[in-house]
């Protein structure tokens, strides 16, 4: 029986009711039961607002967004986390942002280069520190084609003039190196980095090689905001490739600075996480008049579909080879599904992700028989949840910088059968004996993406939703009182 939008409101109201009275009226209205009829998701839900201090949010930070997010996976560059250790270390590598190359020789994605500020560097600052920085790492790494500076918090707190030592170390070195400046504190969540890292790349990427002459094809293609987590871009662009599109670039997943620089030339940019490049992709419409689209390659049925509408911005050739391509790997997919629907269907699935997932993988599931029961977005716009609507049933709940408290109590009235969230959460529900997978980097699989990718996610789900070790599991406090060499044994 379809759950009624007043019974969803009811239970909003129930788990919000622990909070303080001004706490849970600002809560309200980051909560509610979905509505697809609505155009606009402002008469439904609120987003992008500061985090209620107390509440807690597991929403990363402008650093976050830029260098781990849109810089960071630039492979070809050092990206040099400008302030203490932590923030570099804590976000280096953990997005297994795939690549080719050899790490240390003219690929750095997965190394950590940190001024290391101490106490005496923010009393006294750390440009010269950063000087010295930049040439050892290009005395150290010769074939490095450029350097990102990413501000952490303290150096927008004690203005370090990032800006004049990239201008001067540019001249130096003979290559780019760009300030970002991406201080955590800024903004509301690692949203805005995104934006500030897009800025950047306007300012000091794009234009740089307008005036180079470059061999091109009416089918030039660039994917955007697809960080090859697990191997994802690779997916997708075989099947670009084998619908006879040439992808120029990929930004940023297993990208070089010059193919990036090259991307003014394309003919169409193919949009993936929209929340984090929506605005590069929109100035380049702007500037080059080049159209942009989002796609979505989570699940055969949204693959089809993408693939379809990606041709058919190109001519009767390409439409043709896409539904060639389509149909050879019908007898790939097909078989996927015949496995694990039987096991999967009726399961129910809560989505709390960044980007672009809690919409993304909702046709994927579908395709495997799952039900997604309630999505949310950590930092997501109301233009994300606007696409979200649609996408799920009326009444399915919906939440905004979900807190723990909101995530965990949704998650027992509601009795989902598989929570796909982060790291910060993943093992909370496992405590709780629910089936659990780390949406944001795939739990060391993948790829996702494509047709290849949703043979893995389906094995991926049934593995997770269908282990056996969630009946034998239970949380410690919930342990028989008399009975503690149970509790410790279950623990």
């Amino acid at each position: 029986m379809a759950t009624t939008k007043a019974e969803t409101q009811a239970l909003i109201d129930e788990v919000l009711q622990v909070y303080p009275e001004k706490a849970r009226k600002v809560r309200a209205k980051h909560v509610a039961p979905n509505d697809p009829s609505l155009e606009k998701s402002k008469g439904c839900i609120t987003s992008n607002r500061k985090s209620l201090p107390g509440v807690m949010t597991v929403r990363g930070c402008a650093y976050a967004g830029s260098k781990g997010v849109v810089w960071g996976p630039i492979k070809d560059m050092i990206h040099i986390s400008h302030g203490p250790v932590g923030c570099g270390q804590y976000s280096r590598a953990g997005r297994r942002n795939y690549y080719t190359g050899t790490t240390g020789v003219d690929s750095f994605g997965t190394l950590n280069f940190t001024s290391d500020f101490q106490e005496k560097d923010v009393v006294f600052g750390g440009d010269k520190k950063l000087v010295k920085l930049l040439e050892e790492a290009n005395q150290l790494f010769p074939l490095v084609k450029g350097f990102s500076v990413q501000s952490e918090c303290p150096i927008g707190l004690i203005g370090d003039d990032i800006e004049a030592v990239a201008r001067k170390s540019t001249v130096d070195l003979g290559k780019p190196v760009i300030a970002v400046r991406c201080e955590g504190f800024r903004g509301v969540s690692q949203s805005l980095g995104h934006h500030i890292a897009n800025d950047a790349l306007r300012d000091h990427v794009l234009g740089n090689r307008d005036d180079e002459e470059f061999p091109t094809t009416p089918y030039d293609v660039a994917i955007i905001g697809d960080y090859n987590i697990g191997g994802d871009a690779w997916s997708s662009r075989i099947l670009l490739e084998e619908i006879g599109l040439r992808v120029v670039a990929q930004w940023s997943g297993d990208g070089t600075l010059a193919e990036m620089e090259r991307t003014t030339k394309v003919k169409l940019n193919l949009v993936h996480c929209y929340r984090s490049m929506n605005y590069i992709s929109r100035f380049m419409e702007e500037k080059y008049e080049i159209p942009w689209m989002e796609y979505n390659f989570f699940g055969p049925s949204k693959t089809e579909e993408s693939l379809r509408a990606i041709a058919a911005r190109f001519d009767e050739t390409i439409q043709a080879k896409a539904e060639e391509v389509i149909a050879r790997y019908r007898a790939q997919w097909q078989p996927v599904i015949d496995k694990y629907k039987p096991r999967l269907a009726g399961k129910k699935v809560m989505l709390y992700v960044g980007g672009l997932r809690p919409r993304h993988v909702i046709g994927a599931y579908e395709d495997l028989g799952m039900e997604v029961i309630g999505a949310g977005y950590e930092f997501a716009h109301n233009d994300d949840y606007d696409r979200t609507l649609k996408d799920l049933k009326e009444a399915t709940l919906l939440y905004d910088d979900a807190s723990a408290y909101e995530l965990e109590e949704f998650v027992k009235r509601l009795k989902p059968d598989l929570v796909g969230s982060g790291i910060k959460e993943k093992y909370v529900f496992h405590k709780m004996g629910v089936a659990f997978r780390q949406m944001h980097s795939w739990d060391y699989s993948g790829p996702y993406h494509g047709f290849d990718g949703f043979a893995i996610f389906a094995r991926d789900m049934d593995m997770a939703v269908n282990s056996p070790v969630w009946s034998q599991l239970k949380a410690p406090w919930l342990a028989d009182a008399d009975a503690p060499e149970a509790a410790v044994v279950n623990g």
